[in-house]
């Protein structure tokens, strides 16, 4: 058993998101990322069978996805999608979200 905690170890850079590995293992992978407003992860998919969650630890922001579909992400907020389903993720204020993977790309 672990414990951590992800709100102390983020860290912001101005040039561009960070993305930080928490976690990985056979079974899932656990990531934080942490955007300055106005910074974005791309909407991308990935070819491969499973599923992610994204969850706004802190801050607001939309999820993008396919076609223009764009959702609200203020703190608090879950977006669960299938991994092949392009996501990504535009910060509208400073923000920290955490993904989780499974399996682990």
């Amino acid at each position: 058993m672990q414990s951590k905690n992800l709100l102390e170890n983020m860290r912001y850079d101005e040039n561009r998101f960070v993305m930080d590995l928490v976690h990985e293992s056979e079974n899932f992978k656990v990531v934080t990322f942490t955007f300055r407003a106005g910074q974005e992860l791309p909407i991308h998919q990935h070819n491969i069978e499973g599923e992610l969650s994204i969850v706004v630890l802190e801050g607001e922001g939309e999820f993008l996805g396919a076609e223009g579909a764009v959702l609200a992400a203020p703190r608090g907020a879950v977006l669960i999608a299938e991994i092949r389903e392009p996501h990504g993720i535009r910060a509208i204020t400073d923000m920290k979200v955490l993904v989780t993977i499974a399996p682990p790309i």
